[in-house]
């Protein structure tokens, strides 16, 4: 238990703490040798827990969001394997005690687990959804010294979920809301209005997609350490230099990544039939496909509704062609103009598109609308911890 005295420590110097004992983060299998005796000390991760979301004058400044997160022991439940009708967490409304906000449900909680479930879900991310040109990207990737120069962009915050929501393509209305833990979901609700302006209208354009944390949680200020407290107080001698620790304003790329217009072209030209290891297509009820696209070294999944812009020129109205596809890409958003000027937009889209076509196929702009991004939850709590590459930047 942890003995702090009369003060609590800081959040800094709790997750400092973490970061120390944090050694099976992505490991597949548990080597007992690996975690030290804390790592697997159910008592210090409640203790912990308590300090840093309820107790904490964080949590009693109610800087969070006031929803707690608690995971149930995977070793007493079985998840994935007998009852799917319990989710592998459940929830509460802040509270000043943390047993009695719990109750009966003390015993089930999976506390080291449930402590990085509320570090993420208490981060602030955006994701910025970006066309950007080859040249643009390989310049970029050759060396890192500027920006990322996009041709368009949009930059939206976006929440982290351990659930997942399933969205109608052709109502834009969610269906329902499903557990996705151990997997972390960053859900655009109103994601047809939000990327309605992200058109592909060239061949060398990529569609590129950005997930940045920001703050909150994960990024403890160090200003607010205790000074006064001693190392005799604390379980563990705390290390608070800045080598250590990232400091309030850090910013980190969880997931970045992007597409061709060709690789998106081919999906929605062939349906499920086509892209093999790259994009797979999942057939979904009703008119619509949808897409789901593997991130870099097949690290989380994105889904997007693609669907070819109508050539307002020789059509007032008709019925898309939505696909949705299957890959990781880097985030994006940008502030859209209103809705009225669509139709403009769709004809400057089939204008700028046979401007530029070079081949004997017609050239399809292609609206691509990010739904989702989702990550396992082991990843982003490490990369949270202990990244320490440079953000991507646009």
């Amino acid at each position: 238990m942890l003995n702090v005295g009369d003060k609590c420590p800081s959040r800094f110097e709790l997750l400092s703490m973490v970061k120390k004992h944090s050694n099976l983060l992505g490991k597949t299998t548990v080597d007992e040798q690996d975690a030290s005796d804390v790592e697997m000390d159910g008592q210090f991760w409640h203790d912990v827990f308590d300090l840093y979301f309820v107790r904490g004058k964080e949590s009693r400044g109610r800087q969070d969001d006031d929803l707690i997160f608690f995971v149930r022991k995977w070793m007493v439940h079985g998840f994935h394997d007998t009852d799917e009708g319990l989710a592998p967490y459940f929830v509460r409304r802040w509270a000043p005690e943390l047993d009695k906000l719990v109750g009966e449900s003390l015993s089930e909680v999976d506390w080291r687990r449930s402590f990085y479930l509320n570090m993420i879900a208490h981060t602030t991310y955006s994701v910025t959804v970006a066309i950007c040109s080859h040249q643009a990207l390989k310049t970029y990737q050759a060396g890192r010294e500027t920006p990322l120069s996009p041709i368009y962009k949009v930059v939206k915050t976006v929440y982290a979920s351990p659930s997942r929501v399933n969205f109608h393509l052709d109502s834009k209305k969610e269906v329902e809301t499903t557990p996705a833990y151990p997997d972390i979901c960053f859900a655009i609700d109103d994601f047809d209005s939000t990327f309605d302006a992200v058109v592909l209208t060239d061949t060398d354009h990529c569609y590129c997609v950005l997930l940045n944390a920001l703050d909150g949680a994960a990024f403890p200020s160090e200003k607010d350490t205790n000074v006064g407290s001693s190392n005799n107080n604390l379980p563990l001698r705390v290390d608070t230099s800045t080598s250590s620790m990232k400091t309030k304003n850090s910013k980190l790329t969880l997931f970045s990544g992007f597409v061709s217009y060709q690789m998106v072209r081919d999906a929605y030209d062939a349906g499920s039939s086509r892209f093999g290891s790259l994009l797979s297509l999942g057939q979904s009820s009703g008119k619509t496909d949808r897409l789901y696209m593997k991130g870099p070294g097949g690290r989380g999944e994105v889904e997007v509704a693609v669907s070819g812009v109508a050539d307002q020129s020789k059509q007032d109205s008709g019925p898309f062609s939505p696909v949705t596809s299957r890959k990781g890409f880097g985030l994006g958003s940008i502030v859209r103009k209103a809705a009225s000027v669509a139709s403009v937009a769709a004809k400057q889209a089939y204008a700028a598109a046979a401007a530029t076509s070079t081949s004997d196929d017609e050239m399809i702009p292609l609206k691509c609308c990010l739904m989702s991004i989702t990550l396992p939850w082991e990843h982003i709590a490490y990369d949270l911890l202990f990244k320490g590459s440079p953000p991507v930047t646009m």
